[in-house]
């Protein structure tokens, strides 16, 4: 998989990402679900930005080189797993502008989650943000389109080879023994990563994210938003329906 250096100028937009993928997959979505819907996240921090999901550049004043520091600073121990969502979509979209600051932040999530294992203390979030960051990669970065590239040469994508999906059902199980239940957001990301299959995983994800939106009132208006806007299906018919 592999990923293109783009001018900070540039707009990629899920309208046209959207075609390219309803040609391989069965899901119709309006473009990657990881990347194309912003993430309620109320007054909590995440990385800066500056429009609504439509404009996926961010803001061109942001200096990519401290994404892996500042990235790493706002997913902490008690950061939601929902804003954790919205930093690494975030993330992801300044990480296509910068090849070295993708490699540094999926290097650095890695190195996290597999200290905490050799440590003998298995990280339940740890492993979520570098499980959940692959997948992210490989829905964005992964995208191979050269006609919204002008030709520009493609780099490789550091997250090509890892089971991303696999990272966040372990940290989904880890997270249950902890708590002794689910954890309806994890749950809520998982059901997104398998929109297009496994189909009986991506079910009972669903089932336990919109069962969850009974107990968790952020979790509930993100399920109740619309994926792109009012014509379209909301967040959690979209998760019933696949």
């Amino acid at each position: 998989m592999t990923f293109p250096k783009i001018r900070p100028s540039r707009y990629f937009h899920c309208a046209a990402l959207a075609t390219a993928m309803l040609l391989s997959v069965n899901v119709a979505q309006a473009g990657p679900p990881l990347i194309c819907h912003t993430f309620e996240i109320g007054q909590a921090k995440s990385l800066p930005w500056i429009s609504h999901s439509w404009n996926l550049n961010g803001s061109e004043n942001y200096d990519t080189k401290n994404l892996a520091a500042d990235t790493l600073e706002i997913l902490k121990p008690d950061t939601p797993v929902l804003v954790r969502m919205e930093t690494l979509r975030r993330a992801t979209l300044y990480a296509r502008k910068d090849p070295v600051a993708a490699k540094e932040l999926l290097a650095r999530l890695h190195a996290r989650a597999t200290a905490a294992e050799s440590a003998g203390h298995p990280d339940a979030l740890a492993r979520f943000d570098a499980g959940y960051l692959v997948v992210t990669y490989k829905q964005w970065l992964g995208q191979n389109l050269p006609h919204m590239t002008d030709g520009m040469r493609m780099d490789a994508n550091p997250a090509a080879g890892v089971d991303g999906y696999a990272m966040v059902k372990k940290a989904i199980a880890l997270r249950g023994i902890a708590f002794e239940g689910d954890d309806p957001q994890m749950e809520f990301a998982a059901a997104l990563i398998t929109l297009s299959g496994p189909r009986d995983e991506h079910a009972r994800h669903a089932q336990k994210a919109i069962a969850g939106t009974k107990t968790d009132a952020l979790l509930a208006q993100n399920l109740a938003t619309h994926f792109l806007g009012p014509r379209d299906q909301t967040v959690s018919e979209m998760l019933a329906k696949n």
